[in-house]
């Protein structure tokens, strides 16, 4: 009886989550004393279903009856949440395993999926911030001794020092792959292939993925989300495993997906139509569409779930979606239409989003009536943008590919500019660490990552990954278990690109550059140049010409593209082009090298021409004349 009468005690102190644990362990005390008195009752189909159902309540209760309750009420809920979850979870397992009722198997799904996630966010919070027993004096830790483990930001959640759990991934647009990079190791472990290169993904009967682009994940890091523009599809994959969990199909050239904050819904943006397709990520299908501005470029939510923001690629506004109501009850005027890429700050309070035709970013209050806080001028094709917060303060790192840093802006009422790092050709995706000491950049031109450290704002490792990275994640502890290498496949083909530079002619006072990476992509090559430094809506040329100089002998026109407000375009062309731009030095059957230059589409003077240093080529061999097939801006 005194045991009895203590328990409930310690019950009272935290009455909602406990007496729901006596309820049960009453219940589950009644069921075994009524199976005793009647035998006929675990008899039949329904047997080990009742026995496992009996099991999981008595074991929840004893584990939240032997809790150590501290007095601290944020510590005491988590320490008794986290059994009454594990037991909701063996449940749900055993329904799943016996029941037939296509409703509840549904909800039982539901249950294993978010109370994991929930057991993960309390574990969390135990262990970054552990109580101190009642009535014992506040624990003092020296900082050079203090544990190994996550710490926490205060108000931000817990901070997640870097380790080989963790992983950084890339979404390789040409080699349709996705690197797998070890930050602690700064190195690439393999990728993930989804698809196949040019001209094979471009078959009537392929069947794979095609323009490997944007990403996102749970917020249990377990699950990948990959979107691939050309197939219009998100592949879902598993962290530890590097294994394709199954892929959904959504509407026309989706950009970018994520899911919400209780992991319930992944959000994936159609940038070629007008919604937000809400897909289930346990029936991997698509459950309803949000209806918002022509073009949705890329979803985030703020940390409590309530708000989705939606900027746009083609309509000058960013939307506020409720998501309780799937609604958009707000429009914020974007200062120019093409917004690929936005951050939620981790307190809540701010959204940063970029805008790549005219090279500003621009920051929004993230809590009504959302409105713009600032403007800022932050440079040509502004591509992505990061948050982090470290022990220097509260930043924002925004890739700038028109001039090859990152520029990296100190928060609060009037951002300011305090660092610019240079990084390499085109930077494009960008995310932090989760400890905020690093981020790490893709660069799109350069078929590589670089890790920056935040503290001292420089490049600390290059790591070479697939062709043309876009959306670049960094997902703390995706592997809990095992080396994280299954599946993981080497570059291949994808590591063999030649890079080069265009620079304004000497003595001409221009402003023009250029950077160009030419990609293998088995029978066919993919030229891509990102220039920079032009007039505003004018019309280019990039030219194949006999001579780097004039006269410049026999030319032939590769792309045409039209410098965008920040006078700046991205534009592509494939053909046979790798071996004559960039020829092996050792082979003597290698055709006669040729150069780019840019002029302007109406005629006159180059603006670019291709720098007489260049990079070692990655491959050896013959190639026939250059045969360019096409050419487009990339967007």
């Amino acid at each position: 009886m005194a045991r009895r009468a203590h328990r409930r005690l310690r019950i009272t102190a935290t009455a909602g989550v406990v007496a729901l644990g006596l309820i049960v362990g009453q219940a589950a005390e009644q069921r075994t004393a009524d199976s005793a008195r009647s035998p006929m009752a675990h008899e039949g189909a329904h047997a080990a279903f009742s026995q496992e159902m009996d099991e999981s309540m008595k074991s929840m209760t004893k584990a939240m009856a032997d809790s150590s309750m501290t007095g601290d009420p944020d510590h005491d809920f988590a320490a008794l949440m986290v059994p009454h979850h594990q037991g909701a979870i063996a449940m749900a397992k055993a329904v799943l395993e016996h029941g037939k009722d296509p409703v509840l198997r549904r909800l039982a799904q539901e249950i294993i999926v978010t109370q994991q996630q929930e057991i993960g966010v309390m574990e969390n919070r135990l262990s970054a911030k552990p109580a101190a027993p009642r009535n014992a004096p506040p624990a003092v830790t020296h900082p050079r001794k203090r544990k190994a483990g996550p710490q926490t930001d205060p108000g931000t959640g817990p901070v997640i020092p870097i380790s080989s759990q963790d992983r950084v991934y890339t979404s390789d647009q040409t080699s349709n792959t996705v690197s797998v990079i070890d930050p602690a190791a700064n190195r690439l472990l393999g990728v993930i292939r989804l698809g196949d290169p040019v001209p094979g993904s471009l078959s009537p009967l392929y069947r794979n993925q095609l323009l490997v682009h944007g990403g996102g994940f749970s917020p249990d890091h377990r699950t990948l989300a990959t979107v691939s523009i050309g197939s219009n599809s998100v592949t879902l994959i598993d962290t530890e495993t590097n294994k394709v969990k199954g892929v959904v199909y959504v509407g026309r050239s989706p950009h970018e997906a994520f899911f919400t904050p209780d992991g319930k819904e992944l959000w994936a943006t159609v940038r070629g139509e007008n919604y937000v397709s809400v897909i289930d990520p346990v029936q991997m299908r698509e459950k309803r569409r949000v209806a918002t501005a022509n073009g949705p470029g890329m979803v985030l939510f703020r940390p409590d779930g309530k708000y989705a923001f939606v900027p746009s690629s083609f309509t000058p506004e960013v939307d506020v979606v409720d998501t309780g109501t799937y609604r958009v009850v707000a429009r914020v005027p974007q200062a120019s239409p093409f917004s690929p890429n936005l951050a939620v700050s981790r307190d809540g309070t701010e959204v940063w989003f970029t805008l790549k035709d005219s090279g500003k970013t621009q920051v929004m209050s993230a809590r009504p009536p959302f409105r713009i806080l600032s403007t800022i001028d932050s440079g040509p094709i502004s591509n992505h943008v990061t948050l982090v917060d470290n022990t220097a303060g509260k930043f924002a790192y925004v890739t700038v590919g028109g001039e090859n840093v990152i520029k990296v802006y100190r928060r609060g009422s009037t951002p300011a500019l305090v660092a610019t790092v240079p990084t390499g050709d085109l930077p494009h995706g960008i995310w932090g660490s989760g400890d905020g000491t690093r981020v790490y950049v893709g660069l799109e031109n350069q078929d590589a990552v670089v890790a920056v450290d935040t503290l001292k704002n420089r490049v600390i490792a290059t790591i070479p990954v697939g062709q043309q990275p876009q959306q670049l994640l960094y997902v703390p502890r995706a592997v809990p278990h095992g080396k994280g290498t299954a599946h993981l496949e080497p570059l291949g083909v994808a590591g063999k690109a030649g890079h080069l530079t265009l620079s304004a002619p000497k003595g001409e006072n221009g402003h023009a550059h250029a950077t160009v990476s030419v990609n293998a992509l088995g029978a066919l090559d993919l030229l891509q140049v990102a220039a920079t430094g032009l007039k505003p809506g004018e019309k280019y040329l990039l030219l194949l010409t006999e001579h780097r100089t004039a006269p410049f002998g026999r030319e032939q026109a590769l792309t045409m593209f039209t410098a965008n407000a920040a006078g700046a375009q991205v534009s592509q062309a494939i053909g046979l082009m790798r071996e004559v731009l960039t020829p092996p030095e050792s082979s003597k059957s290698a055709p006669a090298r040729r150069y780019l230059i840019i002029t302007p589409a109406s005629g006159g003077t180059p603006v670019a021409l291709q720098d007489e240093s260049q990079p070692m080529p990655s491959s050896e061999g013959p190639s026939p004349d250059p045969a360019p097939i096409a050419g487009g801006t990339q967007r």
